[in-house]
């Protein structure tokens, strides 16, 4: 069972090799520096022998000023092979942990949506940033640490056997006391870091969410209640620590009380030989050299097995996330657009429910034609699935029955950039990046020149006050936008849609955030910018779609009617009523 255990921790790094093999004269350069500081390890012990016996003991200075010399010149020889070592396998360590970041990042932005509903962010993100910094010590250090200290455990072994046989049988039969320690703490060593693992992933995604609402938590006077929380969680954390740490100290301890006990006998037994003259002073020093070595190579291996085992739960949790299948995927042979198709929207006998909720329908049997240049307004309730039409129209969702078309050709034949590039979205509660005004407004084209961004901000009623920030343009926003307002957030997510300049417009009530006189302007802009683009609102006023040229009405999930505006005051009881609520319906 043990040995299964412990296969199966190895061979989940084993992937982790993929990453390294890019790097062959990187790793082939480390290897020859590693066996260069091994044999000349292996040879200090000859050495300490040639002072002992023909300097110390022979009473020759000219002998022991060349043994002093030799042992000079190897050590310089080990210096130079130990930065060599280091310094590589270091850089490759490196290289190595930014690769399969670069690797876990390229999935994560690919992923459906569903997926983050099912798993929390700060759990991806402690895989992304810890579990990879742990392989990188694996990679760069311990990795290392371990194959030199097997290459030197197997030829101290073999020097101890050329140099005395009868001690050699000594620490050879201790050998099987030390590795069955480092087999059982080891197990619980790997357990105990997967846990450790998941318990810092916790912290950060609490974290996470206190910082992102901090403004809720301070308004309701939470903080010493946070405080107390956020202490429990780094508590549970801390225990679990505990626990490995405590594992992993005793795997050490136990090891190296168990060597060195063995090395102590072997040298009262060495130092009984001298004094009966079976061995010379410089053997017995020798003998210890090696035994010294063999033992702190031996001690090094148990302390990086501990290593191994803790890297092994990264890696099983940083492969489990490159293993993932994306819901959403491009069709392998995907069809163009239609340019010449009349009709750019269509939804036909869509049914759909949210991964997380199968059994309450967010969409019913919808059926729904968009022509070219039309700007159609979805209106209704809280949870009446508008929405979730944006949603399946961008394709962050599959239907499970019906189709969505773009231009007559089902969506999930299209290429994924090309569909998403035909499209701007302007959402309710805009998101900007922690970067400057440039940068967000240019996230809707990249390549966009100065003089094309300004121009969209003054159509989107936003370069007034951008100027007026302290650095302009170039001002940094802070995260998500927290140095503006609410309005000015709506109105940069704007300019970033109308510098994109897409085919359709997809407009989640983009003017909800603004006072009178910049919703005004803002509309303006809207109005002329809609004249050549198919345009989907979601309407929550009812005033900003009344000219819309169909009004779909809907509620739990289903297109109740649709018509203009003064058709449905006549159909529609709940359209009515939406009017009634939000308006004088005599004065429309």
């Amino acid at each position: 069972m043990t040995d299964k255990i412990n296969e199966k921790a190895f061979t989940s790094l084993l992937p982790i090799f993929a990453f390294i093999k890019p790097y062959k004269m990187i790793v082939a350069s480390a290897l020859i520096a590693l066996l260069l500081t091994a044999a000349v390890n292996l040879s200090l012990g000859q050495g300490v022998k040639f002072v002992i016996d023909n300097g110390f003991i022979a009473g020759s200075q000219e002998q022991l000023s060349s043994a002093i010399l030799i042992l000079i010149i190897m050590i310089s020889l080990l210096a130079i092979g130990t930065f060599c070592r280091f310094f590589l396998m270091s850089l490759l360590g490196e290289r190595v942990s930014g690769d399969i970041r670069k690797a876990v990042f390229n999935k994560i932005i690919t992923l459906h949506p569903s997926y983050f509903e099912e798993n929390r962010s700060g759990e991806i993100m402690s895989r992304l940033t810890t579990d990879t910094a742990l392989l990188q010590s694996i990679v760069g250090s311990s990795f290392s640490m371990a194959l030199r200290s097997f290459l030197m455990l197997i030829g101290g072994i073999i020097m101890l056997l050329i140099t005395n046989l009868k001690l050699t049988s000594i620490v050879l039969v201790c050998v099987p006391l030390i590795l069955v320690p480092m087999i059982v703490f080891g197990r619980k060593v790997r357990k105990l870091a997967a846990s450790s693992q998941d318990a810092i992933a916790d912290i950060g995604t609490y974290v996470g969410e206190i910082i992102q609402n901090i403004k809720v938590v301070q308004s309701y006077n939470h903080e010493e209640k946070e405080k107390n929380a956020f202490s429990d969680e780094v508590e549970k954390a801390f225990e679990v620590a505990k626990k490995r740490v405590k594992q992993r100290s005793f795997l050490i301890a136990v090891v190296i009380f168990l060597t060195f006990s063995a090395i102590s006998f072997m040298l009262w037994i060495g130092g009984m030989d001298v004094l009966s003259g079976k061995m010379s002073g410089g053997e017995l020093g020798a003998f210890v050299f090696y035994a010294i070595m063999v033992a702190m190579s031996v001690a090094t291996i148990a302390e990086v097995y501990g290593e191994l085992q803790r890297a092994a739960g990264s890696a099983t949790r940083l492969l489990e996330l490159l293993k993932v299948k994306s819901d959403i995927t491009t069709s392998g042979n995907p069809k163009p657009i239609n340019q010449t198709s009349q009709i750019d929207i269509e939804f036909e006998n869509v049914n759909f429910s949210y991964p997380s909720r199968p059994n309450s329908p967010a969409l019913k049997n919808i059926n729904l034609k968009i022509a070219n240049g039309q700007t159609i307004a979805l209106v209704g309730p809280s949870g009446a699935g508008k929405t979730t039409m944006f949603e399946l129209l961008q394709r962050f969702y599959d239907p499970q029955s019906g189709q969505v078309k773009l231009k007559n050709t089902n969506i999930c034949q299209v290429a994924l950039t090309e569909l998403r590039h035909s499209m701007g979205m302007v959402p309710q509660h805009p998101i900007l990046f922690s970067s400057d005004v440039w940068h967000n407004i240019r996230y809707g084209r990249p390549n966009a020149t100065e003089q094309e961004v300004i121009h969209a901000a003054k159509q989107a009623h936003a370069h007034e006050f951008i100027e007026n920030l302290p650095d302009g343009y170039s001002s940094f926003l802070g995260e998500q936008g927290v140095r503006l307002s609410g309005g000015q957030k709506q109105r940069i997510a704007l300019a970033r849609a109308i510098l994109k300049d897409p085919d359709i417009l997809l407009l989640d009530e983009a003017t909800s955030a603004l006072d009178a006189q910049s919703e005004h302007h803002v509309q303006a802009a809207l109005d002329q910018l809609m004249k050549n683009h198919t345009t989907v609102i979601i309407a929550h006023r009812l005033a900003t779609v009344l000219h819309a040229d169909l009004i779909v009405v809907m509620d739990q999930g289903e297109i109740v009617d649709i018509g203009n505006h003064s058709d449905l005051l006549k159909s529609s009881t709940l359209y009515n009523r939406l009017c009634e609520l939000q308006f004088d319906k005599s004065a429309s």
